[in-house]
């Protein structure tokens, strides 16, 4: 009698353990509840948006003008100004360092602008190469040249005000070939 109750036991033990099983990989398996979509307008729909999307639309430039960047824009939070030239899509990211001076850059590597992924996106205190993954501080930003960090524009290739930073249709379109790849899938 004792020798049928431990077989008992085990077969209902046995069934238990697979029923539990079953339902956990049926809980695993089934969908989770649905996330409503952001509503339109919104800082969760933009960032919502696709990898690579940018968020302004790109300002055209015209031969004798160029990229002008309200310096009341900028904040330690890296801002993006897409720009077209000559036909040439382009970024310019804008940023205030930690010392307090406003920095510019081309929103693509210096090593991986031609993977077309070789673009920076914030994250935290630093700017991340969307190719190589190479983290690089905002105090970096405009002062290191060369290497695998956001293509510099440095002061002679910009006229600063107290209210704005202004980059000429001229270097844009000296700096297109960079932005050739830019930004589009392997």
């Amino acid at each position: 009698m004792i020798k049928i109750k431990r077989v008992r036991t085990k077969r209902i033990f046995v069934c238990a353990l697979a029923v539990l099983l079953l339902l956990t990989a049926a809980a695993c398996q089934s969908p989770g509840p649905e996330t409503p979509a952001p509503a339109p307008g919104t800082a969760a729909e933009a960032s919502a948006a696709p990898e690579g999307a940018e968020t302004a639309e790109p300002q055209e430039i015209s031969p004798g003008g160029g990229l002008v960047i309200p310096v009341a824009e900028i904040t330690e939070t890296a801002a993006f100004f897409p720009v077209i030239a000559d036909g040439a899509r382009m970024e310019v990211l804008a940023v205030l360092a930690p010392d307090g001076t406003i920095r510019t850059a081309f929103n693509t590597c210096q090593i991986c602008y031609d993977s077309g992924r070789g673009y920076y996106e914030q994250a935290g205190e630093t700017l991340v190469c969307q190719n190589c993954g190479n983290r690089f501080r905002m105090s970096q930003v405009e002062t290191v040249s060369g290497g695998c960090n956001p293509w510099p524009i440095f002061a002679g290739d910009k006229t600063v005000t107290d209210e704005s930073i202004t980059i000429s249709y001229d270097f844009l379109l000296e700096s297109k070939d960079i932005f050739a790849q830019w930004k589009t899938t392997y």
